[in-house]
């Protein structure tokens, strides 16, 4: 719905920090100064749709973006909803993309013999604001002799 090119593009969020994400998108190629884009979520099926609180602002004063604190998504579903107005017409969000950067591991623990040149590391995953399963998890160690 809407007028085409005023849609939104590139929409996508970034979890941060466990409990911090920000959601980000480029304007519509059509979308004039007086286009405005308002986001609403939700974490799951069983909670209450929320607009931004915080929003990011172009040059124009169009959000661009949000800021959330205190997130939690629960199996792994979130729901989103740009829509806004542009002399009356409604615009809509396409597919998005959620990602999560992660803290580094937790509890680093290195232990390495003289004798046989052998080292045995082990740590704990890092907290998520969704991902339960450690399993889930690829991890990719870079050793350096100093």
């Amino acid at each position: 719905a809407g007028m085409n090119g005023t849609a939104i593009e590139n929409f996508a969020c970034v979890i941060f920090n466990v409990s911090f994400m920000n959601c980000t998108w480029h304007v519509g190629r059509t979308a004039t100064e007086d286009t405005q884009y308002f986001l609403y979520w939700r974490p799951s099926k069983k909670e209450d749709v929320t607009e931004c609180q915080n929003y990011i602002k172009d040059a124009c004063g169009r959000h661009t973006g949000c800021r959330f604190q205190n997130v939690t998504i629960l199996n792994n579903n979130a729901y989103f909803l740009v829509n806004g107005s542009r002399a009356g017409q409604s615009i809509h969000i396409p597919d998005y993309i959620i990602v999560e950067k992660l803290t580094p591991p937790l509890n680093i623990t290195v232990n390495c013999t003289e004798a046989s040149h052998i080292c045995s590391i082990w740590w704990q995953p890092p907290h998520t604001s969704h991902v339960k399963r450690s399993s889930c998890f690829k991890y990719e160690i870079v050793i350096e002799n100093k």
